[in-house]
């Protein structure tokens, strides 16, 4: 079980996507689901262009801000930086740098 904490615990079961590709470099979450949920979001001060998997610029807004929160993860906790983007129904994406770094065991 993963879990985010800003003010409070939020737990992340349903919502979660772990993209194994050497693309996804980041940490992402909901915006929405950020601001729903009360997390501080903090405004970049210079926006990141969000590319496709074909290296095109998404026709989407830019990231303009980051939420930083506590990362828990069985019995480790981090304090980590998180992209905030509109994911639709994901409300996080764990990149490639998480996976190794964490080695989970994903079914």
């Amino acid at each position: 079980m993963l879990y985010l904490s800003n003010k409070r615990k939020e737990i992340l079961n349903n919502n979660l996507a772990i993209l194994p590709s050497h693309d996804t470099t980041s940490l992402f979450i909901d915006t929405a689901f950020a601001k729903e949920r009360e997390f501080k979001m903090e405004k970049l001060r210079n926006p990141l262009l969000v590319r496709n998997v074909d290296e095109i610029v998404n026709m989407g807004e830019a990231i303009t801000h980051q939420v930083e929160c506590n990362m828990f993860f069985k019995g480790h906790v981090e304090r980590v930086r998180i992209d905030a983007y509109n994911l639709g129904k994901i409300e996080v994406i764990l990149g490639i740098p998480w996976l190794v770094a964490h080695n989970p065991e994903i079914d």
